[in-house]
């Protein structure tokens, strides 16, 4: 049986991402478990200009691959030396991602077990301050020349590798090179141990940088399986390398269904706002109800553009939505439609031409508007979701008061409850907002024996939401 055989590798690229930069030079070590028993390295032609930061960094200028081959024309040679072989390299992903990038632009469709020697030091030799190439050379008492260059970067990694071939007597490297190995998509910096603590069950996870600061968060049906699905694939795109090569560590909240996982993660991106979460953050209403006095003594009711400073009757998602409702409800309760604007003045401006001679009584009229926000408040429901734990022993609650997301939360199951309300004892308060109403009323409508209402909900014609 031939012995295990490893090309570790090392490159210099003209920018961070595979998909939008390209190789300047590569440099292949053979190691055949025992020792090194073949080398290639070279200069490559990107064929597009080296930045001045990438030369400053490494020493590759345009002029010193202006007569090397191009990629292409090395293809067959980097194909043969990486074939049947596992492909090692310190942060593996970042090197294996251009490697097949280029390869399959000259026609070659490869795919190789990984090691990385970042995770593999973590495991062999944890403890020490720093896992960079340059860092740990210095801490193990391993020559590093040329440094930020292919050959000496891969010359230096192999002496490394050959190092913790030694000192693995856990035998850890080979559970890493199985096909199946979970080292083989978690990112660099990620400790293996915060993934194998995540569990099997919904909830909600969250990724967090070098400082500790939450940078992506996400829900769940199944944590593990979910999490996994970041790091599976080879999208090289530069986003997603930047967001990998971010993630230092994971934590977690498990939660009982996936409707409070999804709560949960509206609320905390809410509050966190963390920098690679962008689906949620769009989802924010623009427009709001106002009701305001002019200084006739008339009152209005307008649709305008949200503000910090001022509280709304209710929020929409667009202009058009706002003036529909405020239309149904001007029809439903006959107010004049002079009354009625679709972009709200200053505070205190008469906006009613004093010229017009055929007004309403103003005490009536003033009653009508009184008569829309009485409607609806009054139409806003109270209920509780009532719905299995994260144990046999609990369930899981959540309370809507007068139409807004209250809060959630747990009570064990030799709780006796006598009517809906009892459960905001049991719940922990929660800001709502308009995308948190529309997941809970959706849930409401395909789970309606887990609805529990206070009192009876009535059709709302303004904005037709029942449950």
């Amino acid at each position: 049986m031939k012995k295990q055989e490893y090309a570790i590798v090392d490159i210099e690229t003209t920018g961070g991402n595979a998909s939008g930069s390209r190789i300047t030079e590569i440099a292949i070590v053979i190691h055949d478990g025992t020792s090194v028993i073949d080398r290639f390295e070279t200069l490559v032609n990107p064929e597009k200009e080296i930045p001045a930061s990438i030369f400053a960094l490494t020493g590759i200028n345009n002029k010193m691959v202006s007569n090397a081959p191009i990629f292409d024309a090395i293809s067959d040679k980097v194909l043969e030396m990486l074939t049947d072989r596992i492909f090692v390299a310190h942060n593996v992903n970042f090197d294996y991602s251009f490697v097949r990038h280029q390869l399959e632009q000259a026609g070659f469709k490869w795919t190789a077990k990984k090691l990385c020697t970042v995770r593999a030091a973590r495991k062999i030799k944890p403890g020490l301050v720093s896992y960079s190439l340059g860092n740990l050379c210095g801490a193990l008492d391993i020559p590093l020349e040329n440094r930020h260059r292919a050959g000496g970067d891969a010359d230096a990694t192999a002496l490394l590798f050959s190092r913790l071939l030694e000192w693995d007597k856990e035998g850890e490297i080979e559970k890493m090179i199985k096909k199946t190995a979970q080292d083989q998509r978690l990112p660099p910096n990620l400790p293996p141990s915060d993934f194998d603590q995540l569990p099997e069950k919904p909830g909600v996870y969250y990724f967090y940088n070098e400082v500790k600061k939450v940078i992506y968060i996400g829900k769940a049906i199944n944590l593990k399986k979910r999490v996994a699905s970041h790091f599976t694939g080879h999208k090289i795109n530069p986003q997603r390398q930047n967001f990998l090569r971010d993630i230092y560590g994971i934590s977690f909240e498990i939660c009982a269904t996936e409707l409070m996982a999804l709560l949960l993660e509206c609320i905390e991106i809410k509050q966190l706002w963390p920098t690679y979460n962008r689906a949620l953050k769009r989802f924010e209403p623009k427009y709001g109800l106002y009701q305001y006095e002019a200084r006739s003594g008339y009152k209005y009711l307008g649709i305008g553009k949200l503000s910090k400073f001022q509280t709304c009757i209710e929020s929409f998602n667009s202009l058009y939505e706002g003036i529909n409702v405020l239309r149904n409800l001007a029809q439903q309760f006959e107010i004049d439609h002079r009354f009625c604007k679709y972009c709200v003045a200053t505070e205190g401006e008469n906006i009613l031409n004093n010229t017009l001679t055929d007004l309403p009584d103003a005490t009536l009229h003033n009653g009508k508007i009184e008569s829309v926000i009485d409607f609806l408040v009054s139409n806003r429901p109270d209920f509780a979701i009532i719905d299995k734990g994260r144990s046999a022993e609990e369930r899981s609650c959540i309370w809507v008061e007068k139409g807004h997301f209250y809060g959630m939360g747990y009570f064990t199951t030799d709780v006796a409850l006598t009517d809906p309300s009892e459960v905001k004892n049991y719940v922990t308060p929660y800001r709502s907002n308009q995308y948190i109403m529309h997941l809970i009323y959706t849930y409401a409508e395909k789970y309606p024996g887990k609805v529990f209402f206070n009192k009876p909900l009535t059709k709302n014609k303004g904005n037709n939401e029942t449950i």
